[in-house]
């Protein structure tokens, strides 16, 4: 689907509608989530190395902060625009709802190519966005993160910027940084960790042996990386992964370390990569490929219905924000795939996230296993009320998801009611 025929918030808003509907609720329960509660548009001018002046388009989406302070990623892509962060901002919201961690949702992003900048372009950019929405974030207020193209090293800019125009160090700003400046060790493997506990949850309920699933993962960036090194170590066998320069694909599995050793910090690309047996496919391709496991791991958007049609795997687990659209989503509950939806599935970021800025407010730090434990005990907790939700509606696993998310907004809303 081309993109400007594919309105990510336009879809999600009709899931809401129908969550809200199957829960008997009236419009006026759940209107005020139709809209974001604030946005911001900035312009972002750096001087370029060579000298030139360039202007970036920045946002900062807040959509709903009636469960607690904002907290989104803010994402560097050249396909950034309005709509996606606020889809962006309202799967947040959700999430954080399902998964009863006290936050509203937010997003933030800048229209850019980061392949194309140099380091020196990349601080400058960082450095100005946080100084233009600045009076709008803060540790009780809003608090960004890593997303797609940006890292620890993006949220360490973010926290120096915001601390040196406050004039004291607020490490809690953001979450996602290094653990030399207040960050959470398990924060970079989180969402990937979070993919591998709601897979093992899903077997255990369909009382299925998890070792030997064969898995597909698009995505081979962090969350990629970690969810095939997790799910290798559980027994199962990563055939086939891909980034933006195209797929690989090997029957008897991949050496997981070896392929995190050869792209690297560098980045390098799959495209390059050589070994014996291992045949190069389009990220469509993999897509379609006959596995058990397939994890979406990259981009909203890319499981559409054409490509729903010729999906062969049982389960999809969406790592990815977004990555199917609708009638895709239609298409695969017809043909009796289970699909675990990004809501739930890739929780793990935001609720380590939260458990980061917990450490901060407090000046503490846990050990990495506390961490992990509370992590599963929150996705565990809940993927049991999703599927109680789907036993008991009949319905899509996204749309129990959506149930048990919506009825807690609502709740929480009707408690504080509407000011003034």
């Amino acid at each position: 689907m081309p993109k400007e025929e594919y309105n990510p918030y336009q879809e999600l808003l009709y899931t809401l509608d129908e969550a809200g509907q199957k829960l008997g609720l009236t419009k006026d329960d759940y209107k005020i989530l139709e809209k974001p509660e604030r946005e911001l548009k900035v312009s972002i001018p750096i001087e370029k190395d060579d000298g030139k002046v360039e202007v970036f388009d920045g946002y900062r989406v807040q959509h709903c902060n009636s469960r607690g302070p904002y907290k989104g990623g803010v994402r560097y892509h050249p396909d950034v625009d309005i709509d996606e962060i606020r889809a962006l901002a309202g799967w947040m919201t959700l999430k954080c709802s399902l998964v009863d961690i006290p936050y509203g949702g937010a997003k933030g992003g800048i229209k850019c190519d980061p392949s194309e900048l140099s380091q020196t372009e990349l601080k400058k950019i960082t450095r100005r966005y946080t100084t233009m929405i600045e009076p709008i974030i803060g540790i009780d207020k809003d608090i960004p993160a890593p997303d797609v193209n940006t890292n620890a090293q993006i949220m360490s800019w973010i926290y120096d910027t915001y601390s040196m125009i406050k004039g004291h160090n607020i490490p809690g700003i953001v979450t996602g940084k290094p653990h030399i400046i207040e960050g959470c060790l398990a924060r970079q493997g989180a969402t990937g960790r979070g993919v591998m506990i709601t897979i093992l949850n899903l077997y255990k309920k369909l009382k299925k042996d998890l070792k030997g699933a064969t898995v597909a993962i698009q995505g081979f960036g962090n969350v990629g990386q970690v969810a095939a090194q997790l799910l290798k170590e559980k027994g199962c066998k990563v055939v086939a992964v891909s980034d933006v320069s195209g797929g690989i694909y090997k029957e008897d599995g991949f050496d997981v370390l070896d392929l995190k050793n050869f792209v690297g910090s560098e980045r390098k690309r799959l495209l390059e990569y050589e070994d014996t047996n291992v045949k190069h496919i389009s990220n469509s391709e993999l897509l379609k490929l006959d596995v058990d496991i397939l994890i979406p791991a990259a981009l909203e958007n890319q499981i559409t219905e054409k490509v729903a049609k010729e999906i062969k795997a049982k389960y999809v687990i969406e790592a990815a924000n977004g990555p199917t659209t609708r009638k895709a989503d239609e298409i695969l509950e017809s043909k009796g795939i289970v699909v675990i939806p990004d809501i739930l599935a890739n929780a793990g970021g935001v609720i380590v996230s939260y458990f980061e800025w917990v450490q901060n407010k407090e000046s503490v730090r846990w050990e990495d296993s506390r961490t992990n434990r509370r992590l599963k005990k929150l996705l565990t907790k809940a993927f049991d009320q999703v599927w109680l939700k789907y036993e008991e509606q009949k319905v899509s696993l996204r749309m129990a998801a959506y149930m048990v998310a919506l009825q807690r907004i609502v709740e929480t809303k009707k408690i504080r009611g509407i000011f003034p």
